[in-house]
């Protein structure tokens, strides 16, 4: 009888399914080699396991660190239920680590926690050395008091450090501490461990800990993760490279000693992305000039003139771009709306301005100074905070600013780097963020996000109503941030329900020569149907056709009335979602998903009940990473092709792909890249969220002639079933509007899934 692989000890079920047997030898053997893994499973086939279990046993052989992440809060649930499992029958450290915004007791912003994390600390070390000498001079008493000599001049010298440390201390009754923190210092924090590790708790769980116990659960994580085998994160603990310096540094851990297990892994490319650009906004540069007013120092006067020129060259390059009717002044809200400046032959509109208005005896030189500058009056902003001299952590507006100005000249005109500036006019006043990831990042990033700098972005200076700018450096190209993390990793295991093709998830995040793995769907052929509906091809200027809709109407009707039970409707936006559900009627309850509202809730609602019908945007948050097992749901419905916004940002994106890895093919190899795969990929999300298990069955629906195969031969570069993979091209039964229902009826039908009688066509 054949040994099982050591790794299943970390299984915590029965017995894997075939695919998940065979993933997790191939896996353990590529982190054996140091290799990068791409690992494509069909939706509900058990990646997460297949993933963690080689991923556990290597890290325990080698003394390394396993780091689960992902960016969808189901998951992150989902993680934490799988690892309170392996832990139920394997020894397991594990533990949830969360953003210090969610979880700070006194909500304050990184800058002021830092200062008042190294207050507390200055303080207690005080106050443990004076116990000590307290405790020493007791001891040089009773010498002294026996009759030793020298014990007496010994402790006449304790005492004058101690009166030293009493005068030290006597000046924190006026600076800022933290409380919770001072008792994680001051207190036996053992029992607070040993309840953390007896079980993989939540970060909620650890909060209510930590408040109840007046201690700071944050600060006690991070204390605690050095020698964990498993964490389970956040993208942007890894994907946000200064956070990841610090999150590393927490582990107690090299890079090299760490494996990383992305989920939902075909949203690495825009989470990059994201992480890696790069906003200043007028207010900030305004603020920048006003600190400098104030400030008396040498350096002032070119640190005024550089970041002013470039204001008022922010500034006239908007005026003029909207002047050229690129956008109209009228038409500027409250939300960003770009300006494209970048030109392929020239530098961008900005730099062009600055530079025909600059004056002085180099800006470089000058900005250097301003950078000079501005680290040290944040370095002064910070000792004031801690030296009780102000009640919050003042920011350096001119650090930000100079900063920015630093990264836009020296990477401006780089390949897969798109300058942009955006106007908006000034709105209602917005809670303040500490940016896209909601973690702790020091100040001096380059990262002028709203609400990140001491005044939230959006409240300028002048009357309400006003316009003003927004520069921006936007990454085309993901790989600048990702390639590094890779190259410095152990080894990542990406995994996701639509990382094909292969190549193309390789060039875009620099990965070389990865395993490759795919397995499709695994459970019964014959208890899943996908269906391609010869509609009308809903193309943006075809949506409000009175036919089209007509048709679209019928076929959700149709499908919603031959699926016994809850039924999903994708469109490519939020208003095409709210049109059907309107025009729509059925007999079951309705539900609309709309930004705004809690799609958790509205999701529990809807899986509570039976028959409805749930209309969302295929780009919300209801499509990818949650489940709708067994009768939550059962027929998936896809509306049209989901292409993005395409607008000059998404143009840049193209290019930068185009130029990247099309060689003479520059144009097509953008859109597919940037366009065609992507929007795929969101709707092989979408036909995912229904047949889950063995167990369970159900209908997916495309509703768009670009799936089929007529639209294949009629509509040729429009068309899309064949970025599909094989396999799922091969499942597509192409109907007539008229004839889904037909297809549905004899589907579920032959289930016996119908509660009664069947509906009749």
């Amino acid at each position: 009888m054949a040994t099982e692989p050591s790794y299943l000890r970390f299984f915590p079920y029965d017995q894997p399914y075939d695919h998940q047997r065979d993933a997790m030898g191939r896996i353990h053997d590529a982190l054996g080699d140091g290799r990068d893994v791409l690992f494509e499973g069909a939706c509900g086939t058990g990646k997460t396991l297949a993933s963690l279990t080689p991923a556990l046993e290597y890290a325990r052989e080698t003394d390394k660190t396993v780091v689960i992440t992902t960016n969808v809060h189901q998951q992150t649930r989902q993680f934490i239920e799988e690892a309170s499992a392996i832990a139920q029958t394997e020894d397991l450290r594990a533990l949830v680590f969360r953003g210090k915004a969610s979880m700070c007791h006194i909500d304050v912003g990184y800058e002021e926690c830092q200062a008042l994390r190294d207050t507390t600390r200055e303080q207690v070390e005080l106050e443990r050395d004076r116990a000590e000498l307290e405790r020493r001079q007791r001891e040089l008493l009773e010498a002294s008091q026996a009759g030793e000599g020298e014990a007496a001049e010994a402790r006449s010298a304790v005492m004058d450090d101690l009166e030293a440390i009493e005068d030290d201390l006597s000046e924190f009754e006026d600076r800022a501490t933290c409380e919770h923190y001072y008792r994680n210092l001051t207190v036996d924090t053992e029992e607070f461990y040993a309840w953390l590790y007896d079980d993989v708790r939540t970060p909620e769980d650890i909060y209510e800990y930590a408040d109840r116990e007046g201690l700071c659960g944050y600060e006690l994580l991070k204390e605690g993760m050095d020698g964990v085998d498993l964490v389970i994160a956040n993208y942007h603990h890894l994907l946000d490279p200064m956070i990841r310096e610090q999150f590393f540094r927490w582990l107690g851990r090299d890079p090299e000693d760490v494996i990383a297990v992305f989920d939902e892994a075909h949203n690495v490319e825009d989470a990059a992305r994201e992480h890696a650009r790069r906003t200043l906004t007028e207010n900030t540069l305004g603020q920048a000039l006003d600190e400098l007013a104030d400030t008396d120092d040498p350096r002032v006067e070119a640190a005024e003139n550089v970041i002013e020129t470039y204001r008022d060259a922010l500034e006239a390059t908007y005026r003029e771009t909207m002047g050229a009717d690129t956008v109209r002044e009228a038409e500027v809200d409250d939300q960003w709306t770009d300006l494209p400046i970048d030109s392929p032959d020239r530098k961008d509109d900005l730099t062009l301005s600055f530079l025909r208005s600059y004056t002085g005896p180099g800006y470089r030189e000058e900005l250097e100074r301003a950078l000079e500058l501005g680290r040290e009056l944040d370095q002064q902003y910070e000792q004031a905070y801690k030296d009780g001299e102000t009640t919050v952590r003042k920011e350096c507006q001119t650090l930000q600013a100079a900063t920015f100005l630093d990264a836009w000249f020296d990477e401006g005109d780089s390949q897969g780097m798109y300058p942009v500036i955006s106007v908006r006019r000034d709105g209602e006043r917005s809670e303040p963020s500490t940016g896209a990831s909601g973690e702790e990042r020091p100040a001096s990033r380059a990262d002028d996000r709203e609400g990140f700098t001491g005044r939230q972005d959006g409240l300028g200076d002048g009357g309400a109503g006003e316009i003003y700018g927004r520069a921006e450096l936007y990454t085309c190209i993901p790989e600048r941030v990702t390639r590094s993390l890779f190259d410095d990793l152990h080894a990542a295991v990406l995994m996701s329900a639509t990382l094909r093709p292969f190549e193309v998830t390789e060039d875009v995040l620099g990965l070389e020569d990865p395993e490759t793995m795919a397995y499709g769907a695994q459970f019964p052929e014959e208890r899943r149907r996908t269906y391609a509906v010869e509609a009308p091809a809903l193309f943006a200027s075809e949506r409000d056709d009175p036919s089209t809709q007509d048709t679209i109407t019928g076929v959700l009707e149709d499908a919603i009335k031959f699926t016994p039970g809850n039924t999903l409707a994708f469109f490519p936006s939020y208003a095409e979602a709210e049109r059907y559900y309107h025009r729509v009627e059925t007999d079951g309850k309705r539900y609309l998903d709309e930004p705004g509202v809690s799609a958790q809730e509205l999701r529990e609602e809807f899986t509570d009940g039976d028959d409805g019908v749930l209309f969302s945007s295929l780009w919300g948050t209801l499509t990818e990473g949650v489940s709708y097992d067994g009768d939550d749901a059962r027929t998936a419905v896809v509306v049209g092709v989901p292409y993005p916004h395409l607008d000059e940002r998404m143009d840049a994106v193209q290019d930068a792909y185009g130029a990247a890895f099309g060689g003479s093919d520059a144009e097509d190899a953008g859109w597919r890249y940037a366009v065609e795969i992507p929007t795929v990929r969101k709707t092989r999300q979408a036909l995912g969220r229904v047949v889950r298990s063995p167990a369970d069955f159900g209908a997916r629906v495309l509703v768009d002639k670009r799936y089929t195969r007529s639209g294949e031969v009629e509509m040729q570069g429009y068309a899309v079933r064949k970025t599909f993979p094989a396999e799922e091209r091969a499942e597509m039964i192409d109907v007539g509007p008229e004839k889904l229902q037909f297809g549905l009826l004899n589907f579920y039908n032959d289930l016996d899934a119908y509660d009664g009688k069947p509906p009749q066509p």
